[in-house]
């Protein structure tokens, strides 16, 4: 069985050659591959200057959409049959990644989101994101019929299966929220697992409060438009 650990990356500088090796001790057989979305710092030197590393180059910002599902093709035209998405922040350590492998190997789902808000005590999103969160919650319990704690973890791990019926209309802005709805009312089998993540140790979120509330409101009409007055399967 072949692992692939996906790395979507726009200026992580300062993060991305611990996240590596961190990866590389925590999930040995794995292979890696770093989606560098026309990084304007370091990140394209590091990854060139860095042995053993498969990476990505994309010829302009094709936002996260775009950086997975390029990770996404990658992994199916080379026979992996395992994918699992860490941030290229650091904030998803690899050794928690090993549980949402094992979940996809040991407990036969089709996908699984690393939750952070499952483990006791978590508290790691500003006010206004914890707002989102929560709103999706509600609305997934709407619409699916269960609830999902962390539709904006960008922390899982797929089947083969799962990643071959995404990438035929996989969201360009934003996805991780409209995975669940697609992967659910595809009856694919999704699960979370509780994760602890890390607060970022360097560089500058590209999602700050103003693009903050045009994820939320993005997002949320989208789901609303597709998956209750569309109706979408």
């Amino acid at each position: 069985m072949r692992l692939l650990a996906l790395v979507p990356a726009y200026n992580e500088e300062g993060n991305i050659e611990k996240l590596v090796g961190g990866i590389r001790a925590e999930l040995p057989g794995a292979d890696i591959l770093v989606v560098n979305d026309c990084s304007t710092d370091g990140t394209g030197r590091i990854l060139s200057s860095t042995g053993g590393i498969r990476y990505l180059d994309m010829p302009f910002n094709m936002g996260i959409g775009g950086a997975v599902l390029s990770g996404f093709t990658y992994f199916l035209e080379n026979g992996y049959d395992t994918l699992v998405r860490l941030d290229g922040d650091g904030q998803h350590p690899p050794s928690e990644a090993v549980k949402l492998v094992a979940a996809v190997r040991e407990e036969g789902v089709d996908a699984v989101v690393g939750s952070r808000y499952l483990v006791r005590d978590a508290a790691y999103s500003s006010r206004t994101r914890m707002m989102g969160i929560k709103l999706l919650d509600h609305l997934s319990a709407v619409i699916l019929g269960r609830r999902f704690t962390d539709n904006t973890s960008g922390f899982r791990a797929y089947r083969r299966r799962a990643v071959e019926y995404l990438v035929k209309d996989y969201p360009s802005d934003y996805p991780e929220p409209e995975e669940i709805y697609l992967l659910t009312k595809g009856d694919f089998t999704v699960v979370e697992v509780p994760v602890n993540m890390r607060s970022r140790e360097a560089g500058v979120s590209s999602i700050g409060t103003l693009n903050t509330f045009y994820y939320l409101i993005k997002v949320l009409l989208t789901i609303f438009v597709k998956y209750m007055i569309g109706g979408r399967n």
